[in-house]
């Protein structure tokens, strides 16, 4: 198997299996898979981040992130937005916390499974050379535009 099949192969095969354990974690909520990132990155995100900002972390498009926090709205894991929807702060109501509390707890048990037989250092390592990959890859893709 070449570098990219290898490259490829492994970064779809660990999405597919991190959707599935979000997946069952979310339809409990009534929520799909997917969603479960941007509960995770406003659970950290301390009422500080508004739509714009979760589509730009997540590199989802705005409608998706759109549906979910309108949906996070109806199941009462968000607080109602003012005004300005895309620019306004999304603030996590104490359910929301609640929910995003346990989504963490699955996805830290997830990785620490997945991570089982590394390293610390090779933990970093694997960190740093991903983050580097995936800015390298933003870079050649931003000056084709």
């Amino acid at each position: 198997m070449s570098r990219f099949e290898q490259f490829t192969v492994s970064i779809f095969s660990i999405t597919h299996y991190w959707n599935r354990i979000a997946t069952e974690e979310m339809r409990e909520h009534g929520l799909k898979g997917t969603y479960a990132l941007y509960l995770l990155i406003l659970s950290t995100a301390e009422d500080s981040i508004t739509a714009s900002q979760l589509c730009e972390m997540t590199q989802r498009d705005k409608a998706d992130v759109s549906r979910a926090i309108s949906l996070f709205q109806k199941k009462g894991f968000v607080e109602a937005y003012g005004e300005s929807r895309y620019r306004a702060p999304i603030k996590l109501t104490p359910e929301g916390k609640r929910i995003a509390a346990k989504v963490r707890e699955k996805a830290d048990n997830a990785l620490r499974i997945a991570g089982e037989g590394l390293s610390e250092e090779m933990r970093r390592n694997m960190y740093k050379a991903l983050e580097i990959i995936s800015t390298n890859l933003k870079e050649m893709c931003d000056s084709r535009e």
